[in-house]
């Protein structure tokens, strides 16, 4: 591709040009950027790559995933390697005369300062109504705040503008330890998956893999089962369930 058709955009205050149609991460890629830290599962799914950018001449912060989000024209990217966080400790316990509901406020009791501002969700990457869920965590609706939190990448965009100081992704995932533990039906297909694994049905299959190289091993990956977009929830399994 030419020079004079490729786009200018700033990663870390340094200018580049990069090719158009491309995701931010294989943009900077190709325009020599060796990313050593930052970057994750490369699919959208682990929040290791959050970024801030801005358009050049437009006022506002736009939070993205640099696996996901294509490169646009006047980008100036900042580079969030590390977002510290509240993350409080704690024991699936009850004590007496405690809820799941009261405990998850009790740990997380920023929540109750939301002031509504909305900010959470317009940051966040990947869509996610957060300000719904701190208001369901709020009302002790657990399975509310569970469903509609499911889909967090942990990557904690939401919290660098909430001015209540909440840490939504941490709030969320308590939510979803003590719904799980507490309000949910055991998942019989888990603890088959446990007694599967503690009787060592899953050694010979490891002992198997562990002896590839790795251009087989990589070749395996490619062709693996993968679930079609969209596929509803429960409704998909791989034709090979020697794994299941």
């Amino acid at each position: 591709m030419s020079e004079t058709s490729k786009i200018s955009i700033r990663y870390d205050d340094i200018p580049y040009k990069v090719s158009p149609g491309r995701t931010i991460l294989t943009a900077l890629e190709e325009a020599g950027r060796d990313f050593v830290r930052g970057i994750g599962c490369r699919g959208g799914v682990c929040g290791a790559c959050t970024i801030l950018y801005r358009i050049k001449g437009k006022p506002e912060f736009i939070a993205a995933l640099i696996c996901q989000d294509e490169v646009e024209e006047g980008m100036e990217i900042l580079p969030l390697p590390y977002i510290p966080q509240k993350k409080v400790q704690h024991d699936l316990v009850l004590g007496e005369g405690e809820t799941p509901e009261y405990l998850v406020r009790k740990l997380y009791p920023e929540v109750n300062n939301c002031v509504m501002c909305g900010e959470c969700t317009r940051l966040c990457p990947v869509d996610i109504d957060v300000m719904s869920y701190v208001g369901m965590i709020k009302r002790g609706d657990l399975a509310g705040a569970a469903h509609e939190s499911f889909t967090c990448i942990q990557c904690q965009a939401c919290v660098l503008r909430c001015p209540s100081q909440i840490s939504q992704p941490n709030a969320a995932l308590a939510a979803r330890r003590f719904q799980g533990r507490f309000k949910e039906a055991p998942a019989e297909h888990l603890s088959k998956a446990v007694e599967k694994m503690q009787s060592g049905h899953y050694k010979s299959i490891f002992r198997r893999l562990s002896r590839l190289d790795p251009d087989d091993l990589r070749a395996l990956y490619q062709r693996r089962e993968r679930e079609p977009d969209n596929t509803h929830p429960g409704t998909w399994l791989p034709q090979d369930r020697s794994l299941l």
